[in-house]
C-alpha cells in the first residue's frame, strides 16, 4: 500500500466544494480543511505508485478550484499502537 499526503491550494472560497469533490475520488481516504499555508490536506492511499501519479496528477489537479498541490510520499507509518508495542516487553504492572 503506497501512502500519500497531498497539500492542496484552493481558489477563495471553494473550500468545502473542492473537498466534497476529492473525497468522492477513489483512493482519497480523508480530507481535512486546515489553517497554514495550504488549505486542504487529502491523505491518497493505493496500491501502487504508478496508480498515485495516475491519481494526483490526473484526478486530483484536474479538479475545478484547485490551484496547487504539493504531494509527500510516506515511507513508514507511525502511530500510538505501534509505538506502544515497540516498547512492550510483557510486563504488566499488579492490579489491586
Amino acid at each position: 500500500m503506497v501512502t500519500a499526503i497531498v497539500l492542496i491550494e484552493v481558489e477563495q472560497g471553494r473550500v468545502p466544494e473542492v473537498a466534497e469533490a476529492l473525497i468522492r475520488i477513489p483512493g482519497v481516504a480523508e480530507v481535512y480543511s486546515v489553517a497554514g499555508l495550504y488549505d486542504l490536506v487529502a491523505v491518497v492511499r493505493v496500491r501502487q505508485h504508478d496508480e498515485l501519479a495516475d491519481l494526483v496528477a490526473g484526478r486530483l489537479q484536474s479538479t475545478p478550484g484547485i490551484a496547487a498541490t504539493n504531494t509527500l510520499i510516506a515511507f513508514r507509518a507511525y502511530s500510538q499502537r505501534d509505538l506502544a508495542a515497540m516498547w512492550d516487553i510483557g510486563f504488566e504492572e499488579p492490579t489491586g
